[in-house]
């Protein structure tokens, strides 16, 4: 399962690799203790390697953590969110177990009870490690941006209308070589997951295969630039110089070409905006050329300061700001200050503390309202779905992924395109080293940056008002799979 994500992209590979941990589950006379080992090496494998890029956080030399420290901090972080992550599959395993002991017989009627609870119970699981401070790997996002026709079902119930569909998938292939093992007559089963897995193909194709409107009143020209300044010069004086310099460069040169709105990447300018807006270049270039820009920069709040997105209209004015909501554990704040604070150096540019934005915020723009992901926010649909709901009508996210590798700034792009088909949004996506993009509401990269590289674009955009059943009802299909779930195990015990 962890080949399925960047960097190497085996996408298929999801659709059969939960099979083997299944088996052993309901094929092997194993103990518990030894079943709860192979979940855990089976959650570190897809984790472990799904996540190593967060290793690229070392070293820190830079930021003046000696080596040493940089390196025990990376690999801390590392192991920690690989087990947070393998947490799932151990509680899964755990709770498989108690299922094949209470619904043990090898027949169809049993194999189609496990099936339904082991897809409602790994649903559960992710819904509920969804709502953590941790939370990037679901098994969704093992197809995104490439198997589009099912990544169409996210407009349904969110990122678990997929995992339902792989985890359902792999139990039906485990079942029925169960099922073959005491009857050969029976490996007609294997018929259903190939009818399944195409049913939800073809409903996520037929999704796909839909137009998308467009209508000139609700078009936007975006430009974005990616301004490509390297974390260990971000926050000294090079690195200021390069930021003004790039980004009033681009925006003068997108303002020229008639966009109607700019776009820069998470903290673009890592200081404080209105002591920036006083005397910079930028400032000056947005009174000449009158186009309004989204400027990543810090706000400041109340005993400490924000990461946040700034609407600066043509007259140089803030017409409405984003703080980020979703904060980075140990990147952004310290969980249980009291007790790590003293271990674990906060990784942040200044010395006051970093607050979260409120969750209910609304992010009005001269365009209509925008839905805004800052960020690691991009792994969490609720958060976007949230400002959909509140009329949310494109979507807007900006990023710094600068200190990680190719695979980082990939599966942020998956993540991103998840969240735009989820919602039915259009989206612009600007980030300081790539991957920058342009994404459709069917989840096509309309145009994605290099990678370490600066970089200007622009593309229209389309304001949009549908609302999706996931939009309107959020996350419902897990409710009624854990519901089904518990009646039809309670069926089944009674009889």
């Amino acid at each position: 399962m962890g080949l399925t994500v960047a960097p190497v992209s085996w996408w298929p590979l999801a659709w059969v690799a939960l099979v083997p941990l299944w088996l052993l589950i309901i094929f092997e006379d194993k103990s518990l203790k030894k079943l709860l080992l192979y979940a855990l090496g089976w959650g570190c494998g897809y984790h472990g390697l799904a996540l190593f890029w967060i290793t690229g956080i070392h070293p820190m030399t830079w930021m003046g953590v000696p080596w040493l420290a940089s390196l025990a901090i990376a690999l801390f972080c590392w192991i920690f969110i690989t087990l947070w992550g393998a947490a799932i599959v151990v509680t899964w395993t755990l709770g498989m177990f108690w299922v094949r002991r209470t619904i043990p017989e090898p027949s169809p009627a049993d194999a189609l009870y496990r099936i339904l609870i082991g897809t409602a119970l790994w649903c559960a699981l992710e819904a509920l490690w969804s709502q953590s401070p941790l939370w990037w790997t679901t098994l969704a996002y093992t197809q995104s941006p490439h198997n589009l026709a099912i990544l169409q079902l996210g407009r349904i119930s969110g990122f678990t209308t997929i995992t339902a569909v792989i985890v359902a998938f792999n139990g039906f292939i485990a079942e029925g070589f169960f099922l073959s093992r005491y009857t050969p007559r029976k490996l007609a089963f294997f018929l259903i997951p190939l009818t399944f897995g195409l049913a939800g193909h073809l409903l996520g194709w037929n999704y796909y295969h839909k137009p998308v409107e467009k209508s000139t009143t609700d078009a936007i020209k975006i430009g974005v630039i990616q301004g490509n300044i390297p974390n260990t010069l971000k926050l000294y004086p090079e690195g200021f110089r390069r930021a003004i310099e790039g980004y009033t460069t681009g925006y003068r040169i997108l303002a020229d070409r008639g966009v109607d709105a700019v776009l820069t990447p998470e903290t673009a300018l890592p200081y404080y905006w209105d002591e920036l807006a006083l005397d910079s270049s930028l400032y000056r270039a947005i009174l000449e050329k009158g186009t309004p820009i989204w400027v990543g920069a810090f706000g400041r709040g109340e005993n400490g300061y924000t990461n946040s997105l700034f609407t600066v209209n043509g007259d140089g004015q803030v017409m409405s700001r984003f703080d980020k909501v979703i904060l980075v554990p140990l990147g952004e704040y310290v969980p249980f200050e009291s007790i790590l604070g003293g271990l674990i150096d906060r990784l942040s540019p200044l010395k006051t503390r970093l607050l979260p934005g409120n969750a209910t915020q609304i992010f009005d723009t001269p365009f209509g309202r925008a839905i805004v992901g800052i960020c690691y926010e991009s792994a969490y649909s609720e958060h976007f779905r949230r400002q959909a709901e509140m009329g949310g009508e494109f979507i807007l996210t900006a990023s710094n992924n600068a200190h990680y590798s190719a695979a980082m700034p990939a599966q942020h792009h998956a993540q991103d395109v998840m969240r735009a088909i989820e919602l039915d949004r259009w989206m612009a996506r600007a980030t300081n080293t790539g991957y920058s993009a342009f994404v459709d509401p069917r989840g096509n990269t309309l145009w994605i940056s290099g990678l370490n590289t600066y970089e200007i674009h622009a593309e229209t955009i389309y304001r949009r008002n549908t609302r999706t059943p996931y939009v309107r009802f959020g996350d419902w299909l897990t409710k009624i799979l854990v519901i089904v779930a518990g009646i039809a195990w309670f069926w089944r015990a009674m009889t």
